[in-house]
């Protein structure tokens, strides 16, 4: 296994030499369009590490958070398609947020390379709750309609919107409180200043191991072998409303053949390295490596299902 891996970061290396001649004349940076410290950032920086050291040259993290995740798109969709300036992010501003939001960007503009791996939402009550299961989470909300506060990383946002589906199928209504990513979502849930976390597993996977948050609803269809606490959308018996969260990286439209080739080649094998395998386990991530078209057509499919949602629950466009 460590040979092959060998091996692929060395094909990696070698498949970018030309492409750095052409086109690498500047530091790469990866645009993170959400505050530090979220699930998307601790990847991105992985990811970014590992490619860079290999390199010998400097791969840039810079976070540009803000309007649901559509401020650092935008600049990425803006800028020259050389290679030198990339998008990591999750499904949000790619495929939630155009739908209740004016963006400045279309997808058109955005080119796919990767996706790293996916997991499913959660709904999380802290340690002191008295509510110990989802049954008694849905009945506590169903008594209090409109009581009960849970954070997201924005409005119209994949976590918002797989929430707003879930309520929907199961008769219920909880007020929403945006934020700038998970992290600070996770933040304001362990402060106390929201009754529930309302993000990633990924984000919540610190502090359900040290009993922080007792997570008890996923927006997943089976059960989280780290959650145990959680029920699936099947055991909740609306397996239809599965909503997930992925993450890959994105650039602006028109990358020249042989960049684009380089790229996915130096950042598949940092992919398969030992240290981003474990960190996507650690943070409850299913892996799964797309390449650009399997990327395409998830982001086509999704696109299109979230847009329906959006059009059911009534949400408007805002302006």
């Amino acid at each position: 296994m460590m040979k092959r891996l060998l091996l692929a970061c060395g094909l990696a290396l070698a498949a970018l030499a030309p492409a750095a001649a052409q086109g690498f004349d500047r530091p790469i940076r990866i645009i993170v369009p959400i505050a530090p410290g979220g699930g998307t950032d601790v990847f991105a920086r992985l990811l970014a590490e590992l490619v860079g050291t290999q390199l010998g040259q400097p791969i840039v993290v810079e976070n540009r958070p803000g309007a649901s995740s559509t401020i650092g798109t935008q600049f990425v969709a803006e800028q020259r398609p050389d290679g030198a300036t990339l998008l990591f992010t999750a499904n949000s501003p790619l495929t939630a947020a155009p739908h209740v939001m004016t963006v400045r960007y279309t997808l058109e503009q955005l080119e796919p390379l990767f996706v790293v791996g996916h997991t499913g939402f959660t709904l999380c009550v802290r340690q002191d709750s008295p509510i110990r299961d989802a049954q008694a989470l849905i009945a506590a909300i169903r008594a209090q309609p409109g009581r009960f506060t849970y954070g997201t990383d924005g409005v119209g946002g994949n976590m918002h919107l797989a929430a707003e589906r879930l309520f929907r199928a199961l008769n219920l209504d909880a007020t929403m409180v945006p934020f700038q990513g998970a992290a600070q979502t996770l933040a304001a849930f362990t402060g106390g200043h929201i009754d529930l976390y309302g993000g990633s597993i990924a984000v919540a996977m610190p502090a359900i191991r040290d009993g922080r948050a007792r997570c008890l609803i996923l927006t997943q269809r089976a059960q989280h072998p780290e959650v145990p606490t959680g029920a699936g959308l099947d055991a909740l018996g609306i397996p239809a409303e599965e909503t997930l969260i992925w993450w890959g990286m994105m650039a602006p439209r028109g990358l020249p053949p042989a960049t684009r080739a380089a790229l996915l080649s130096a950042f598949e094998a940092a992919w398969r390295s030992e240290r981003f395998q474990r960190q996507l386990a650690m943070s409850g991530v299913t892996a799964e490596f797309r390449g650009p078209e399997a990327m395409a057509r998830l982001i086509a499919e999704e696109n299109e299902a979230l847009g329906r949602v959006v059009r059911q629950i009534g949400l408007e466009r805002q302006r």
